[in-house]
């Protein structure tokens, strides 16, 4: 088995599947790459038992189709070293040794049996539908910064895909803020849901391309398969049931507060310095068209607050909210203007874009914290 392929343009496949690869394994397959050879197609793939994904490229000078585990960390310490330049691969099938011979010198490593390498799960039965690439990319973007890391409660570690005729929801939630994305341009095949852990969907952020390049998905009642052109991801689904969400969307919040969303962040970066770092606590004290935000840690003296207008429609209210991720939350929002629904001090706040994007709808909800006297 025999080719030849660009160090960069493999280190670029190769970096696209790595993070699947956990740090601690149990067996030592699982820290190599599984390298196919199919006429002039490399297969390259990773796993770390839950996650499986792959990715394709062309080489050259291809001899002989074969397959084996390449230990990864040699061949990625190895690549990133190398300026780019054609390296040519001789593999030994029979003592599983791997030659590597550059413009620059010749390197030899052991390898690993292919066979030893864990297979993907059968997707028997599934239902798929497809969306394009972009899109995909935004949801995730969209929800992926809520999920929580609360191993307790692991229907939140998440993203939850709520599937219906008329469109996509993507929804994730760490109980102290709430996330909901829906696309109406998706036609599933029917109404369904699922929980899709976070590092798949980290991994897919990393590697999707943002065009309209149609991906397939496809899940059945333990796993997921995404399947592009030239990138595949399969992982198992998180078992256990989503959280009711609707129930904690206030459905009456008739204050409207409407902002400059960059002003808005940056004075809440400013202020937030000033806060209890426990709490990262900041108040919001609207009055009229005018809203003062505010910051206090008592335990070191230190105080901060500023001025900004607005538009305000409502009584006059004071509501605080963690600085950090309202930070979080406004950040991921579009457009130069947010509108902020409130109703009481203790009820969740709901912040939107007020720029509309067609067949898009993106609400975020965040709890309040208690006012201090």
């Amino acid at each position: 088995m025999r080719f030849i392929v660009t160090s960069t343009a493999l280190l670029k496949n190769l970096q696209q599947i790595s993070g699947v690869i956990s740090a601690n394994t149990v067996l030592s397959v699982l820290e190599d790459f599984l390298f196919e050879l199919r006429g002039n197609t490399l297969t390259l793939t990773a796993t770390d038992l839950e996650t499986m994904m792959r990715v394709q490229m062309e080489v050259n000078d291809a001899q002989g189709d074969g397959r084996i585990c390449i230990p990864s960390k040699i061949l990625t310490d190895y690549l990133k070293n190398l300026p780019e330049q054609p390296i040519t691969f001789n593999i030994n099938e029979n003592d599983l040794s791997i030659e590597m011979s550059s413009d620059v010198g010749k390197y030899r490593i052991g390898g690993e049996k292919a066979d030893d390498f864990p297979k993907e799960p059968a997707p028997g039965e599934t239902t798929s539908f497809t969306m394009p690439s972009i899109s995909l990319l935004e949801c995730v973007n969209k929800s992926l910064f809520a999920v929580s890391s609360d191993t307790l409660r692991p229907a939140m570690t998440g993203v939850y895909f709520e599937l219906a005729t008329d469109g996509i929801t993507f929804v994730s939630t760490d109980a102290h803020r709430l996330v909901q994305f829906r696309r109406t341009d998706i036609n599933c095949p029917a109404k369904d849901g699922f929980v899709v852990p976070k590092k798949p969907l980290q991994q897919l952020r990393a590697t999707l391309p943002p065009d309209e390049s149609i991906l397939q998905l496809a899940y059945n009642g333990s796993h997921l398969f995404v399947t592009g052109e030239r990138i595949s991801l399969s992982c198992r689904l998180i078992d256990a049931r989503f959280p009711d969400y609707k129930a904690v969307i206030p459905l009456d919040n008739p204050y409207k507060l409407t902002i400059n969303r960059a002003d808005f962040v940056s004075a809440l970066r400013r202020v937030s310095i000033f806060a209890n770092k426990t709490t990262n606590q900041v108040v919001l004290d609207i009055n009229g068209n005018a809203l003062q935000i505010s910051a206090q840690d008592v335990d070191f003296s230190y105080e901060g607050k500023e001025m900004l207008s607005c538009q305000y429609s409502g009584e006059d209210m004071k509501i605080a909210f963690n600085a950090k991720l309202m930070v979080e939350m406004v950040g991921n929002l579009d457009g130069n203007e947010i509108q902020v629904e409130l109703s009481t001090p203790t009820r969740a706040g709901i912040f939107r874009s007020i720029d509309k994007v067609e067949n898009e709808d993106l609400l975020m909800l965040l709890m309040p914290l208690m006012v201090g006297v």
